[in-house]
């Protein structure tokens, strides 16, 4: 019984504190044009969140980069929570790739489409194009981002098959790609579930991957199959 009010009471803080960064957000966006104050409070909102509900992260590989300069960081993906482990758990100024649809989310929502991350319309036609246009220009203008191969949270916490959406993104921008595998994350916060569990999340960053931009589908699968197979080599299935 105690435990039940414990997990209501960290839920209820954890909702007020996503609604209160959210406004704040979207109050600043008119006088935030390099998307600096969003990010800061996107990191805020991270780790609160997770101090929240006592989730802690260790971080392997860090020193394996360039903090000088930017990346496109390929992610395995087995939560909802993965977000703000990264946005947290990472030092860089770190932008998210996101899918359109998330923007329909109330407040969460809001915030995603009026601050400086990355909205890709993931449909098809000219719409669907000018989103990933705008996504390459602004990676290949200095921004890092994150992407995730698998499209989706795994459903039962394994590795999913890797979709070529974020290779060829990476591979048009012409950006290195740093594979990073996420692991403890699904036992936090299983698909289907809004539960968060208390845990400790691992962050293995793997050495950074050239491209060679426009270099089309032959280069896509290869980034595609080297990134897999690093992730594997860390990835335990939850």
């Amino acid at each position: 019984m105690i435990a039940s009010i414990a997990a209501a009471v960290r839920l209820f803080v954890g909702v007020l504190l996503t609604i209160a960064v959210a406004i704040a957000v979207l109050f600043s966006v008119p006088f935030d044009a390099n998307g600096r104050f969003y990010h800061a409070h996107a990191k805020f909102w991270s780790r609160g969140l997770l101090k929240i509900f006592g989730v802690r992260i260790q971080v392997h590989g860090l020193e394996r980069l360039d903090l000088s300069r930017n990346y496109i960081y390929v992610s395995n993906h087995a939560s909802m929570i993965d977000i703000p482990i990264v946005a947290a758990g990472l030092p860089m100024d770190l932008r998210l790739v996101y899918k359109k649809e998330l923007e329909k989310i109330p407040v969460f929502g809001w915030g995603l489409r009026g601050g400086s991350y990355i909205g890709v319309d993931r449909g098809k036609g000219t719409e669907a194009m000018k989103s990933l246009d705008e996504a390459v220009q602004r990676i290949r203008g200095g921004m890092s981002v994150l992407l995730f191969a698998e499209g989706t949270r795994t459903l039962d916490g394994r590795l999913q098959p890797f979709k070529r959406g974020a290779f060829n993104l990476a591979v048009r921008a012409g950006v290195p790609v740093v594979p990073l595998t996420i692991n403890g994350s699904y036992t936090t916060v299983p698909k289907h579930s809004i539960r968060i569990r208390p845990g400790t999340v691992d962050l293995f960053l793997d050495p950074p991957l050239v491209t060679d931009a426009g270099a089309g589908k032959e280069a896509e699968l290869k980034l595609m199959e080297q990134v897999r197979k690093a992730i594997e080599s860390h990835y335990v299935n939850q």
